[in-house]
């Protein structure tokens, strides 16, 4: 009985020392349109806090428009729809990548080049606001390697 005691009771106090998780934005980066007319493309990773919320907008100050879509395949062919209000339930982990979700930028500022970064603005339904630096990729680049 003491064995089991001293070797629970030190795990239950770590986890509750440990703070509880947040909402939080990672992993995020843009890959520039092909040409300054053509849109580019944001990815990133939201990760739920205590309670669920809905993101309601990404924005950036480079860009004049943005929009959260869906890429998806349906009978070989695919296909992009806009998402709206995107529920982020508690807890969880919502990825926004290349053939999925992900953020549409309209109109960039043309003197954006690839590896500067740029912010982005996550509005969500509570009131809270989270900004991200994010880089940026040119093109057909590969995605950039995130260490956590």
């Amino acid at each position: 009985m003491r064995a089991w005691f001293f070797t629970v009771f030190p795990l239950v106090a770590l986890a509750a020392c440990q703070s509880p998780p947040e909402l939080k934005v990672d992993h995020g980066y843009v890959r520039l349109g092909t040409m300054p007319s053509r849109p580019s493309a944001g990815y990133f990773t939201i990760h739920g806090g205590p309670t669920a919320t809905t993101l309601i907008a990404v924005n950036s100050p480079v860009a004049v428009k943005s929009e959260l879509h869906e890429s998806m395949t349906a009978g070989g062919m695919s296909t992009m729809k806009p998402l709206g209000d995107l529920k982020i339930p508690a807890l969880s982990t919502t990825e926004f990548k290349p053939g999925g979700k992900h953020l549409m930028l309209f109109d960039m500022n043309p003197g954006i080049k690839p590896g500067r970064p740029i912010t982005l603005t996550f509005t969500f339904s509570d009131g809270r606001r989270i900004d991200a630096l994010v880089p940026t990729i040119a093109p057909g680049a590969p995605a950039p390697i995130f260490k956590d």
